[in-house]
């Protein structure tokens, strides 16, 4: 079963998804977010589509780790699409997420309009790797699944 990762943005929600084995992250697209309701139809679709057994959401906390307006908002739309869905949502750290993407960017040699198409995707690809290396670290751990 794969993971979804959703970096979501003011205007934008970048969208990425695991290999079957949720060992890696790829991006795989941008919503544009008009409509809450036309959002998370979308993304439902993806779930069924794509085999999809858990959705993380990337949960912008402040530098210090506190939540903040920002982190309100994704809150809010974390459990709206939970109610929507029949797989597990699941808040994730995204501090640094973006700037990650940017330097990938950056490195692969991409313009800064190249960027800026592809920065939402990549930052939710940037999530999904960390939650799913997490995840290996604490299965290694004896932690089990989770």
């Amino acid at each position: 079963m794969r993971v979804l990762a959703l970096d979501v943005g003011e205007r934008r929600i970048g969208v990425a998804l695991s290999d079957p084995t949720q060992t890696l992250a790829r991006s795989l697209l941008v919503l544009e977010c008009k409509d809450d309701r036309e959002v998370v139809r979308r993304v439902a679709a993806l779930v069924r589509e794509e085999g999809v057994a858990r959705v993380v959401v990337g949960y912008p906390l402040s530098l210090r780790g506190g939540v903040g307006p920002q982190a309100e908002r994704i809150e809010r739309f974390a459990q709206v699409l939970a109610q929507a869905l029949e797989v597990p949502v699941e808040l994730w750290d995204e501090r640094y997420s973006t700037v990650d993407a940017e330097r990938i960017l950056r490195e692969r040699g991409l313009n800064g309009r190249q960027r800026r198409q592809r920065v939402d995707a990549t930052a939710a690809a940037v999530i999904l790797q960390g939650y799913l290396d997490a995840q290996a670290w604490h299965r290694g751990r004896g932690g089990g699944e989770s």
